[in-house]
């Protein structure tokens, strides 16, 4: 269902921007949703499915917002703690954020930055990890590259660049890289999330990275780690 654009018929408004309904489907089937929406909403409601949760491990409902309106994870979490005695258990989302950072570490007479292979993955990248609540782009960034390679790093002024694509069709990833300095190069990867990390210059990042986003990414970082005195 994400992806999908849907009617809503509301019943109830739960909060200033959250209400209930249900969407019917073809089968004459009733489908229970929830509606974000900043705009008022009076008795129905056309949108896109922007989310697949289930609550109390039991209830699946659909999330529904306007076509234009992007949703990640740590915020539709926010706007359904609200609810009581109804617990958010797990949640499908269409649209999903990321935070990373090119790790580069400077030795004495050379360069070097820092790929990892995920365990579900067969292509070299970056280290990075999903946004959790509260926390800015540049603090998720620097817990992620911790959390999967156990690097303290030192995020890098003026330098911010977005991957933008859909791995799966439907699911739309949106991965925000920041420049970071590592001082050491003694890496201990998280087995549970990498499977694999080199340490390699640039022309060697190019040859191993196969995705254009990833080369641009490396060319801009190749540029910006130049005027890092």
């Amino acid at each position: 269902m994400l992806a999908n654009k849907v009617g809503v018929n509301i019943f109830g408004k739960l909060s200033r921007d959250l209400y209930s309904g249900y969407v019917s489907l073809d089968n004459s089937e009733r489908k229970k949703a929830y509606v974000l929406s900043d705009k008022p909403v009076n008795e129905y409601f056309k949108g896109v499915v922007v989310a697949v949760a289930v609550f109390d491990d039991v209830e699946e409902r659909l999330i529904v917002a306007a076509e234009n309106a992007v949703y990640y994870e740590p915020e539709l979490r926010v706007s359904f703690s609200y609810l009581k005695n109804t617990e958010l258990t797990s949640i499908k989302c269409l649209y999903e954020k990321s935070c990373g950072a090119i790790v580069f570490y400077k030795a004495k007479t050379s360069m070097r930055i820092l790929l990892v292979k995920n365990n579900n993955g067969r292509y070299w990248s970056f280290p990075k990890g999903h946004i959790e609540i509260g926390e800015t782009e540049k603090e998720t960034a620097v817990r992620e590259i911790k959390e999967e390679t156990n690097l303290d790093v030192e995020i890098k002024d003026n330098f911010r660049e977005v991957s933008e694509y859909c791995p799966f069709g439907k699911i739309r990833k949106r991965v925000v890289f920041f420049l970071a300095q590592a001082f050491t190069d003694n890496v201990r990867v998280q087995e549970e999330e990498i499977a694999e990390y080199t340490w390699v210059d640039i022309q060697q990042a190019r040859k191993l990275c196969v995705y254009d986003n990833d080369l641009r990414i490396i060319n801009k970082a190749e540029t910006a780690i130049k005027l890092i005195k």
